[in-house]
């Protein structure tokens, strides 16, 4: 007779307690029932209390440990705490990010200088995108995560795929480096006023940047998996500090940048480009130290087993994504380059603008929930791939759609008040903040097609997000072709930004049906339930901003007058919007609040 047969006659009267079965209602249930998303821990902890049932198995308590303690299970890091930490880190790496790029304005202007440094800029971006960067961003988590289930932990999968990423990643940067003048003929339009020889020399010094940026995402998707999030999210808080620095002394050396004889040897063009450089090194290996004491050590180990074979499979795809997306960005930057001077600088500080509250709550929220998401596709539980889905569709409802809204009305206070000092001039200011105003509706949508391609990444679909930015650059790029056709050079800009905004909007839709097709119900109606009550409280907050704004006096100055509108408007706006959710009760607004709420108390 067994122990635990043993113990049941001892004690006929004994209870067994039964997991609950997720979804299966209980007789009599005293459980909340309001959100299925809150239930969840509940349907993991609930049980019912039955009697015995004689000759069934008796769950015993766990016996203690050789310490006397019960032994504690694990605990998956909280969502709500992981994503409110990285939160602060990503506001303070948004701010010092913006920070330095109102330096520069202020440092080398907003014209052909400023361009060729963002043109060039953006070219290791690009390069190691198509490399691997969107693999390491969408389906190497996922596959990190599965490999825990390994005999070794995923140790040996994860050497692997660091030994074959590394390699890529330098043989693709000497390539990058020597192709330079090739990738500036693709970018700039040179029938217009663009400089490309001063971007060549920029690119020449920046290039490099890619071998280092791969290495932070290697080590950023390995520290994700293992539910290790805040050093990815300081990391670049310190390289903004370098590129700051770096700015800084390029201000006070003497003299400008000579457009007219560019050169890679120019002390100005020399210390920004090797700055800006130092601070993306400064960056990857800021994640050295926490991998070490992690556990893990980089092994430089070949072999190709199932799982890499599985990961060349979907990078094939990503690659696909992101070279078509490459394609939308190319037809953007030569347009630009078609307008006035100065019209790249007002896209990228505008776009920059545009991702700050997304890059503060979606990026956050993201890179906390991927990890979830990725086991839930791994389990097969599409119950619980679909409930985070819909929360934090909803959490980046309530969060931005009124950022949004106040952002259409007080964008060009904010071009004017941000970028009018040193160097920069007030009308290519006020052409930033009108992009940015024009725009701004599509916020939630980037918000949502970004949650979207989580969603199936972590299925190991990489085939449908490449065919919906297929589709979408269908959509952007005849309509970026018709900007010059339709607009001034001054209005290219504007016309841009309202394009890329607009594709968005359809990559959204898009996505949101193939989700629907792919896992049925998707609880779209709490969704769209959300989205309406945010939608007027936004419209109350805009119009409470409105009218704050026609109070302000024009004899302020222009620049003093849009500080003062930018700060009144945005906290009326803000401070209605957040109200009136708040007194509807919206349910997904309380994390926020509570979390304000304490410390407000602690202070």
């Amino acid at each position: 007779m067994r122990p635990w047969q043993e113990e049941a006659r001892r004690d006929p009267e004994a209870t067994r307690f039964i997991p609950r079965t997720a979804g299966v209602p209980m007789a009599a249930s005293r459980w909340p029932t309001a959100d299925p998303d809150v239930l969840r821990p509940y349907d993991a902890l609930a049980t019912q209390v039955m009697p015995r049932i004689r000759d069934a198995p008796l769950v015993r308590p766990a016996e203690p440990t050789s310490t006397g303690e019960q032994p504690v299970t694990p605990k998956a890091p909280s969502l709500a705490k992981a994503s409110g930490r990285m939160a602060i880190a990503s506001l303070i790496s948004r701010i010092t990010g913006f920070l330095w790029k109102l330096l520069l304005v202020a440092a080398i202007g907003a014209g052909i200088s400023n361009d060729s440094f963002n043109v060039a800029n953006t070219m290791p971006n690009i390069i190691f995108e198509l490399l691997m960067g969107g693999v390491l961003a969408s389906v190497v988590v996922p596959l990190l995560v599965r490999s825990q289930d390994d005999e070794d932990g995923g140790q040996a999968y994860t050497q692997r795929l660091l030994t074959v990423a590394i390699t890529l990643l330098l043989i693709g940067t000497v390539v990058a480096v020597i192709a330079a003048p090739a990738f500036t003929s693709l970018y700039v339009d040179s029938s217009g006023k663009a400089s490309p020889q001063l971007t060549t020399a920029f690119a020449y010094l920046l290039l490099p940047e890619i071998f280092f940026y791969g290495v932070f995402a290697l080590l950023s998707a390995i520290l994700n998996a293992k539910q290790i999030f805040g050093p990815t999210a300081w990391a670049p808080v310190v390289n903004n500090m370098v590129v700051i620095f770096t700015i800084l002394v390029v201000w006070i050396m003497p003299g400008s940048i000579d457009e007219a004889h560019p050169s890679i040897t120019d002390p100005k063009v020399l210390t920004l480009g090797l700055g800006v450089t130092a601070g993306i090194v400064a960056q990857a290996f800021m994640l050295v130290p926490p991998l070490l004491r992690s556990g893990f050590r980089p092994k430089w180990l070949w072999g190709i087993d199932r799982r890499m074979k599985e990961f060349g499979g979907l990078a094939l795809w990503i690659v696909g994504y992101v070279a078509v997306s490459q394609v939308g960005y190319t037809v953007t930057t030569r347009v630009l380059t078609k307008g006035t001077p100065g019209g790249v600088t007002a896209y990228s500080n505008a776009w920059l603008l545009f991702q700050l509250p997304y890059g503060v709550i979606g990026v956050s929220l993201l890179t906390a929930i991927m990890p979830r998401m990725s086991r839930a596709a791994a389990d097969g539980d599409t119950r619980k791939l679909i409930g985070d889905l819909s929360y934090a569709s909803r959490i980046s409802t309530v969060m931005l759609v009124p950022i949004s809204a106040v952002m259409t009305i007080v964008g060009s206070s904010i071009g004017v008040a941000l970028f009018t000092f040193g160097k920069g001039s007030l009308e290519s200011a006020e052409r930033l903040g009108e992009a940015l105003a024009i725009s701004a509706f599509a916020l939630l949508p980037y918000a949502l097609v970004m949650l979207q391609m989580r969603v199936f990444y972590a299925m190991k679909d990489a085939r449908t997000p490449t065919l919906i930015m297929i589709v979408m650059t269908l959509v952007k790029v005849p309509l970026l072709y018709l900007c010059p056709v339709v607009l001034s050079p001054d209005n290219i800009v504007l016309g841009v930004m309202m394009v890329n905004a607009l594709t968005f909007v359809v990559g959204a839709v898009l996505g949101q049906v193939w989700l629907w097709v792919t896992l049925g119900n998707l609880r779209s109606k709490r969704v769209i339930g959300v989205i309406l009550f945010t939608v007027v409280a936004s419209v109350l907050g805009v119009a409470a901003a409105w009218l704050v704004g026609q109070i302000v006096p024009d004899s302020l100055g222009v620049t003093l007058h849009a500080w003062v509108k930018l700060l009144l408007q945005g906290i009326v706006g803000i401070g209605v919007s957040f109200g009136v959710l708040m007194a509807l009760k919206v349910e997904e607004l309380v994390p926020a609040s509570s979390r304000i709420t304490r410390l407000i108390k602690r202070g």
